[in-house]
């Protein structure tokens, strides 16, 4: 870390940090009671959850804030949520990702949803091609970030802050 720099938590650069979790689990008994309560638009956000289960076998999962959460090892990815009306499926680096399709709404600096209304027409397609980027884009940062993490330990190693920042700059 350059002289000056600011440190976080995890050591890393502040424009780099992830939001982790590391009690993730491969399967959560709370996400799957969480489902099973049936109440609400939780079954309509099911098919959504699984589709991020299925991205890769490194995806754990728990409930965060009330919602089911994805994560690539212990690195949120996205989550889903349901609410009287609507379902919002969520991605915690959604402001980073691409979204050929004009779905995600939101204005935070890094997080973005889509919003599901039960028999409105959406583009199911690009939506999941926005959770499997999602999921690829995390797994891409969480290699970067165990990479910097695991080389910044070693005596005389030169950071990877480079690496780091230019993938932060990437479309």
């Amino acid at each position: 870390m350059p002289p000056g720099a600011r440190r976080t938590a995890n050591n890393l650069p502040p424009e780099s940090d992830l939001f982790r979790f590391p009690g993730a689990v491969r399967r959560d008994p709370a996400v799957e009671a969480w489902f099973a309560r049936g109440d609400g638009l939780r079954g309509f956000a099911l098919p959504w959850f699984e589709r991020m289960r299925g991205c890769g076998e490194d995806v754990r999962e728990l409930m965060h804030d009330g919602c089911p959460t994805a994560c690539v090892e212990d690195a949120a990815f996205a989550y889903v949520g349901a609410f009287t009306s609507h379902v919002n499926v969520g991605f915690f680096r959604g402001a980073e990702i691409a979204d050929p399709g004009g779905l995600l709404e939101g204005t935070g600096k890094f997080m973005r949803h889509v919003k599901l209304r039960p028999g409105s027409d959406f583009d199911a397609a690009a939506l999941t091609q926005l959770i499997e980027t999602a999921y690829a884009d995390m797994k891409e940062r969480v290699r970067l970030e165990n990479a910097y993490t695991s080389r910044s330990s070693q005596p005389g190693a030169r950071p990877l802050v480079a690496d780091l920042n230019r993938w932060q700059k990437s479309p």
